[in-house]
């Protein structure tokens, strides 16, 4: 018993000092051979037993064969063997029968060591048994219920240990006890043979030593789609199939992504690759997948743009502009709500997209834009109340009331006025220098104003938001001292009156 308990220690010692091998779980097939010394657990090895008995040697050998049953703690094992049972009987006589026997069993291997691997069996069979030299020893039960050849059920169970060798290759010690459902392994038959007295059936212990070998060991345990060879290469966990937990497997990730499947945020835009994949249809290898300047979690969480369009509103502006260069709100086409998009404010009038009314003239940008005013300009506004405005460049011929071409021009900006401010009514009024006499002049200048008034309605003004007066010589501009001041005080005025 120390020799065996030693050589145990020793086993046990040269196992830990081995790397973790992979074959006490994700293989694909286990099979071995296995020699077992038998004890016999019958009626001759019990209280009746001499005490000088001959020690007889029996033995089992068995051949095995185990696979996976869904979790790494727990295989079955398909198996068979051929052994001799020997002892002696009462009076030191030897017995002998041989046992070919056939079971499956399952294995329990709770524990997660390193180089060696305690586990636990339990199973049932079918065994044959052929006594092949009988014991002196009469058996009290005789006849039918004597059998020197037959079949028994029986049930194995106890434990064992298994350390690597090899990567593929495995040392087994085990030890159990087999009780069969029969009591003829000896052709020694007591059961129910006196009434009182407790009989049970014949059994025995085993303790053996065993190769196994194991085949499918770069297999996929997890099924992720990587092998356990690639896996331990790639540093993933082979019992993982997604070992950063970004919701795609390390199989997709290293075979169809091209992500990092030990990081969660392979482009570290804030995004994690499955959500990228899976959710957002983002590209997990670039950070800003649409290239607007915005990374992709700063449109998805921060900015909720969409980040496969440079531009989410279709304002003309990408996002990262809108966000970075001029402040917008990337999701409203006109952020000020002022009526122009954002672009056209920036690119086309070149007006402040934060502010209504750019040019501080009470009017908002896109009023001025689409009146045809400057919305740079505040004085084009609105028209003020009782304001005279000379109309330079309407010039009449000496003592002549018709409107020139070169006059044309000039009116044509009065006319825009009255077509933007569709509100306002206006009073037009002439004069004239002081050659002549007063009376003259003033109807000279009125017939000048009426012609401006004509001309005016001609274009589509109602002539009921204009009147036309002439003041004749009586509001000069300058004093009528020179042919300059003259020419300046022959003028046309035009100056809003409600």
């Amino acid at each position: 018993m120390k020799k065996l308990f030693y050589l145990l220690l020793l086993f046990g010692l040269v196992a830990m000092s081995q790397p973790n091998f992979a074959q006490f779980s994700d293989y694909s097939t286990k099979f071995g051979l296995q020699i077992n010394g038998l004890l016999p657990d019958t009626e001759f090895d019990k209280d009746l037993k001499p005490d000088d008995a001959d020690f007889k040697f029996s033995y089992l050998g068995r051949l095995f064969i185990r696979f996976e049953l869904g979790t790494e703690s727990l295989e079955a094992e398909l198996g068979g063997g051929y052994g001799s049972l020997s002892g002696v009987d009462f009076n030191n006589n030897e017995w002998k029968t041989t046992i070919i026997p056939f079971d499956f069993r399952l294995i329990l291997s709770p524990f997660n060591t390193k180089g060696w691997n305690p586990y636990f069996f339990g199973g049932v069979g079918y065994l044959n048994y052929d006594v092949q030299t009988k014991p002196v020893s009469v058996s009290p039960i005789s006849g039918g219920e004597l059998r020197e050849n037959d079949w028994s059920v029986f049930v194995p169970f106890g434990l064992g240990i298994e350390f690597a060798l090899s990567e593929t290759v495995l040392l087994d010690v085990a030890a159990g006890y087999t009780q069969t459902f029969t009591d003829n392994l000896n052709y020694y038959n007591n059961i129910d043979a006196y009434p009182g007295t407790s009989t049970t059936n014949d059994g025995y212990f085993s303790a053996g030593l065993g190769i196994t070998f194991v085949s499918g060991l770069d297999s996929d345990a997890d099924g992720d789609g990587l092998l356990r060879s690639e896996e331990e290469d790639l540093g993933t966990d082979p019992n993982n199939p997604d070992t950063d937990g970004d919701g795609l497997w390390d199989g997709d990730e290293v075979r169809k992504y091209f992500t990092n499947p030990l990081n969660p945020d392979t482009d570290g835009d804030g995004l994690t690759d499955g959500d990228e994949v899976l959710k957002y249809m983002t590209d997990p290898l670039n950070p800003d997948t649409d290239g607007d300047g915005l990374n992709d979690g700063d449109e998805v969480l921060k900015y909720k743009t969409d980040p496969l369009k440079t531009d989410t509103d279709g304002d003309g502006l990408s996002d990262g502009d809108e966000v970075l260069r001029y402040k917008t709100n990337p999701l409203m086409k006109d952020t000020d709500g002022d009526g122009l998009t954002d672009y056209e404010e920036i690119m086309t009038h070149k007006t402040d997209p934060l502010i209504v009314d750019t040019d501080g003239g009470s009017v908002g940008d896109g009023v001025e834009v689409n009146r045809g005013t400057n919305p740079l300009d505040p004085s084009d506004d609105v028209v003020k109340m009782d304001v005279p405005i000379v109309l330079e460049g309407i010039t009449f011929a000496f003592n002549k009331s018709d409107i020139t071409p070169e006059s044309e021009k000039v009116l044509m900006g009065a006319l825009k006025t009255m077509q933007i401010h569709t509100d306002i009514i206006v009073e037009i009024s002439g004069h004239t220098d002081n050659v002549g006499s007063n009376a003259y002049n003033q109807g000279l200048s009125q017939r000048r104003s009426d012609a401006v008034k004509a001309w005016l309605v001609a274009k589509g003004i109602s002539s009921s938001r204009i009147t036309s007066v002439g003041y004749g010589e009586e509001s000069p501009r300058v004093a009528n001292d020179t042919e300059e001041h003259m020419r300046m005080n022959r003028r046309i005025e035009f100056k809003r009156i409600k």
